[in-house]
């Protein structure tokens, strides 16, 4: 009899153990209709979200970072081409250079740098990612309330939550459930390239003031009577602190702000 594989607490390892689960998410990862050409899975653990993919790509590249699951793995998917399993850290791959899709059950203590390695991946095309579900609902805006990283690149990648998953589905059993988001790159970006940058000193802008008023943040950059002008086209109370600023005010202060430089400009 084959001996259980130990969880490596180091690797953050908690399996996903529910077929219908991964069927799940597997279905959100690749709409129904859709057939990704080149899928990268981060953690494929045992292969029970691998499966489930596998079925909807012309390519799968499944990478596994604990060394004592890849032989099973490898076993497991012999006979299917299109999947290859990649031993290693998924931090240490180049992102293809034609367009792909990641999914995964991410490991919760390594959720920051992965979802940094796909924003930075320039053919992604999109994400779905098993994460904590509070930072799932922190990074979409579940909350009522918006992360500097959503804000930032808003612009060029849209963030949903699209599903929770109860901890028992995992094993071991995680403290907290988990929560599935998806992150899309904009076929077309909501702002032009040249403005990107503008785009993105203005939310640091805001995001770096004491006390958390966007409203004090920019006037350290732009008039008041400018400031309090575009509050108003963007229909913002001066008081607003700046995580409850949606990306839809956001793009209306960027708009007036922007339209201000110009005319000084001129």
């Amino acid at each position: 009899m084959a001996r259980p594989t130990h969880v490596s607490r180091t690797l953050s390892q908690n399996f996903l153990a529910d077929h219908a689960t991964a069927e799940y998410v597997a279905r959100l990862a690749v709409p129904q209709g859709h057939h990704v050409p080149l899928l990268l899975e981060v953690g494929a653990g045992k292969g029970a979200l691998t499966a489930k993919l596998a079925p909807h790509c012309h390519e799968l590249h499944a990478h596994e970072i604990d060394p004592r699951l890849v032989p099973k793995l490898r076993t497991r998917f012999s006979s299917t081409p299109h999947v290859h399993v990649v031993a290693g850290d998924f931090m240490d791959t180049r992102p293809p250079r034609t367009p792909f899709a990641v999914a995964g059950n991410v490991p919760f203590s390594r959720t920051a740098d992965i979802v940094d390695w796909c924003l930075r991946a320039p053919t992604l095309t999109d994400a779905t990612l098993l994460t904590q579900l509070e930072y799932a609902r922190k990074r979409t805006g579940e909350y009522g309330s918006w992360t500097l990283l959503t804000i930032r690149g808003w612009p060029c990648h849209a963030w949903r939550l699209v599903g929770r998953v109860d901890r028992r589905r995992f094993s071991p059993v995680p403290r907290v459930d988990a929560g599935i988001v998806r992150i899309e790159r904009r076929r077309t970006p909501l702002l032009a390239p040249a403005e990107l940058g503008d785009w993105r000193h203005l939310v640091e802008l805001g995001f770096s003031g004491v006390g958390g008023s966007l409203h004090a943040s920019l006037r350290r950059a732009h008039p008041r009577r400018r400031v309090d002008t575009a509050f108003r086209a963007a229909h913002l109370d001066p008081r607003v602190l700046v995580g409850e600023v949606s990306p839809d005010h956001w793009l209306r202060l960027h708009q007036e702000l922007a339209s201000w430089k110009r005319c000084r400009r001129t």
